[in-house]
């Protein structure tokens, strides 16, 4: 039997079966604590996708409280990116900064996140800052980890190579090193998009003016499961759509090293 592709529309087989036993399983019970998806995506297009064409079809709940989410997540992403990468290729390429500093990484990779929040809330107060600080924190370790693994795996004779034609140290950075590191630098990209959704509730949740955690802590005082139940199958569907974007981002960057592998093989 052929391999099924990845586009193949039965992979969403599952997916489709399990929603349908939830909404006949819900329609039997009539449980409050499980609303039939139906009724969820009913609550989901009348608090955010029920607005005018020219808006997208987003109501003010989505740009109140989607939108800035999404910017903190970009945010918190961004700066973990700005700092990790570099200083992960130093310390990859250093084996004297990799010394003074692994000890150090170490010990705060250790720090759950969540720990932190009331430390940040001294330091940013709360709103965005803190938000950010907090996604930023839990996001960078990964990242900055998986780019010193990918800079210290670069191919020696090639490093040698480099040397000899005496290659200044932009250029070896920039068609050596970097090029080698970036299969690690995206395996770290997707651990650490996983964790910024998962802190950009977490924050938001723990004290926050407006984003999807803000809305979701909202129903739950009020004890409006189905509201709550949105915001859960959002942040899924969130999740999948960030996902799905980097992996086409690897591959269209990484696609000369797949190429390079098949040659090898």
């Amino acid at each position: 039997m052929s391999r099924m592709r990845l586009g193949s529309p039965w992979r969403w087989v599952v997916l489709v079966v399990g929603v349908a036993g939830w909404q006949a399983w819900a329609s039997w019970r009539h449980d409050p604590f499980f609303p039939a998806p139906s009724a969820i995506i009913a609550q989901m297009h009348q608090m955010w996708f029920s607005g005018p064409a020219a808006h997208l079809f987003l109501t003010a709940d989505a740009t109140g409280n989607i939108l800035p989410s999404l910017g903190r997540i970009i945010a918190g992403m961004g700066i973990s990116i700005a700092l990790g990468v570099p200083i992960g290729i130093a310390a990859g390429r250093s084996r004297i900064m990799a010394g003074y500093v692994d000890p150090l990484l170490q010990f705060a990779r250790a720090i759950p996140p969540v720990t932190l929040a009331p430390v940040f809330i001294v330091i940013f107060k709360i709103g965005t800052q803190m938000e950010i600080a907090t996604i930023v924190f839990g996001t960078i370790w990964p990242i900055l980890l998986n780019t010193m693994a990918g800079a210290r795996s670069v191919d020696p004779i090639q490093v040698e190579t480099a040397r000899v034609f005496r290659l200044p140290w932009h250029e070896r950075l920039t068609w050596l090193v970097l090029p080698a590191s970036l299969p690690k630098i995206f395996a770290g990209l997707r651990l650490s998009m996983s964790l910024a959704l998962i802190l950009m509730v977490f924050s938001e949740l723990v004290g926050s003016t407006d984003g999807i955690g803000y809305e979701m802590n909202n129903a739950a005082n009020a004890f409006d499961l189905t509201t709550l139940w949105a915001g859960i199958v959002l942040l899924g569907i969130l999740g999948y759509l960030l996902n799905t974007v980097l992996i086409v981002v690897e591959n269209r960057v990484l696609a000369w090293h797949r190429g390079a592998r098949q040659l090898a093989t």
